[in-house]
């Protein structure tokens, strides 16, 4: 199905760009709900060569949006990826083409809970339920519409791993090779356990009222606080929140905080926080192929990367080591690398050599099978 031409509509305004889809192309819920119309926000990188060959998908965690390689201009939030993705750097946009989308259900632009429904309000609580699957099947409504048959790489960290995962399930043959950055193919019961410990805190901030503060002029930003605390928590590593406790409690505070990144609880939709956690807590690749995590890929060709980093405990590295077994019961050509590191969940966006030299060479074997000539590597 092309959904370019009269369908789709590129469209740029307020510091972002957009891809509308008008009522005729449904997006097709798992729930069987129906969002139409449907717009997607997104950026790209770099420039799509003549085969249309050289395309890769980034796919964002919870709150990270698509400004993956260059600054936010509503928050002012720098890039969040800037040693992976750019001129010169992992993901050569001097090479590659690389599109970065908001997550449906996202804050950023994508249709989501703050997005305006056909009576002129905001959605809210009356956006219907969306899964991982979903997402995936709104960004192909994306890549389709940009004339790209296929990708020569997603790749993704926590939800966009879940993401980038989902993508080579559903679409084998429009992957050529997928990175799966310190994610998991199903939540933890303790990320599921934090995720709604952050739900709960947002329901009970007397701002949220009921999930329709828009129309009050408020935010539930303390609920949202707390939610993105709860998230954090896990995402750094276990000697940096004993560091921070006994900081803490040397000087004798009663807590301590993490970091606060600008523009994250100003910006962040409350609501969507509440629908992509649940997305993600519900995410359970296996359990859609009868139980058996190596079903999802059986007959694939896409040559997968899976890393981990030791120091996580928000997706330790069992969990990766669990999807390379079953991409390597599949049949998957598959690599898994484990970095050492003392940054937690968050090694992924730091300064790690070690994982950048990792992913370089993943992404340098990918392109010569695909006889895309690169050399890349952060400069």
């Amino acid at each position: 199905m092309n959904h370019s031409g009269a369908t789709a509509k590129i469209q740029a305004a307020g510091g972002l760009r957009t891809l509308s889809f008008e009522s005729d192309a449904k997006l097709q819920l798992a729930s069987g709900d129906v969002i139409a119309p449907l717009t997607i926000a997104f950026e790209t990188y770099g420039t799509l060569n003549a085969a249309h060959s050289n395309a890769v998908l980034v796919c964002h965690d919870v709150l990270n949006d698509q400004f993956v390689a260059s600054p936010n201009p509503l928050t002012g939030r720098p890039p969040w990826w800037p040693r992976i993705v750019g001129p010169g750097r992992v993901i050569d946009t001097n090479r590659l083409f690389v599109i970065c989308a908001n997550v449906l259900g996202g804050s950023m632009g994508t249709t989501g809970p703050n997005a305006l429904a056909r009576d002129g309000k905001p959605y809210g609580l009356r956006f219907p339920q969306i899964t991982i699957a979903d997402t995936v099947r709104a960004q192909a409504m994306l890549i389709e519409a940009l004339d790209i048959p296929n990708l020569f790489l997603v790749i993704g960290a926590g939800l966009g791993g879940m993401q980038a995962l989902n993508w080579a399930s559903a679409y084998p043959k429009r992957v050529f090779a997928c990175a799966t950055v310190a994610s998991a193919a199903r939540h933890t019961a303790q990320n599921i356990a934090f995720g709604e410990l952050g739900r709960q805190a947002i329901m009970a901030d007397l701002d949220w009222r009921n999930g329709a503060y828009y129309a009050h002029g408020v935010r539930p930003s303390k609920g949202l606080a707390v939610a993105r605390a709860a998230l954090q928590m896990p995402s750094v590593s276990e000697r940096d929140v004993r560091a921070r406790f006994e900081t803490a409690h040397a000087s004798e505070r009663l807590g301590f905080a993490l970091e606060h990144q600008p523009g994250v609880i100003e910006r962040f939709d409350a609501n969507a926080f509440l629908y992509l956690s649940r997305a993600m807590d519900g995410f359970d690749l296996g359990a859609d192929f009868g139980g058996r995590l190596a079903n999802a890929f059986q007959g694939g060709q896409t040559r997968h990367g899976v890393f981990a980093f030791t120091s996580d405990w928000r997706y330790p590295p069992e969990e990766s080591r669990a999807i390379a077994r079953a991409l390597i019961a599949a049949g998957a050509d598959a690599a898994y690398i484990e970095i050492e590191s003392e940054q937690g969940n968050d090694s992924y966006l730091g300064e790690d050599s070690a994982f950048e030299a990792a992913l370089t060479g993943f992404i340098d074997s990918a392109a010569a099978a695909r006889g895309l000539a690169l050399q890349t590597g952060a400069n």
